[in-house]
């Protein structure tokens, strides 16, 4: 009785927690984006532009200028879709509550790597997060290891700052 009470009192901050965990999880992969395309000679702006082409188009993917319409959209669908991850995350880990790093970290690269292939695998094209359009295979397997970086380390921060375990 007494395990069912602590899981019921950390419920209701699981959803907060998402919102944390999906902030600090979308702010690394947007830094992952920003640099690879960096590095792939591509504007730093052009893959969280290319998210908004589900409203834009493909034509999204060229736009490289911060504006309202591409960047701060783009961002804000990128959030949303990082917390929509962070839940099942969050959910998972007040359930099995790893113990170690180590077992948070497999359990954000499972998620990411469930993410990934919903993304590309499932999600009609007009939907998914547009990287494609600007960026190699190679450097979206490396956003999506820095989202699930982003994932373990926001699990930290909401743990810290929620109080949920």
């Amino acid at each position: 009785m007494e395990m069912r009470t602590n899981r019921n009192r950390d419920r209701p901050a699981l959803p907060v927690s998402a919102v944390v965990t999906g902030a600090v999880a979308s702010l690394a992969s947007v830094a992952a984006l920003a640099l690879l395309a960096k590095a792939e000679g591509k504007g730093p702006l052009q893959p969280i532009n290319a998210t908004s082409h589900w409203l834009h188009g493909e034509k999204a993917a060229g736009r490289d200028e911060l504006d309202a319409s591409h960047t701060l959209l783009g961002f804000a669908t990128h959030y949303a879709s990082a917390v929509f991850w962070a839940l099942p995350f969050e959910f998972w880990r007040a359930r099995h509550r790893p113990s170690t790093a180590g077992t948070l970290l497999r359990g954000a690269c499972m998620t990411s790597a469930v993410a990934a292939a919903i993304d590309y695998g499932v999600t009609p094209k007009r939907f998914t997060p547009g990287w494609e359009l600007v960026l190699s295979k190679r450097s979206m397997v490396v956003t999506y290891a820095a989202l699930a970086l982003g994932l373990a380390a926001g699990a930290k921060l909401a743990q810290a700052v929620v109080g949920c375990r």
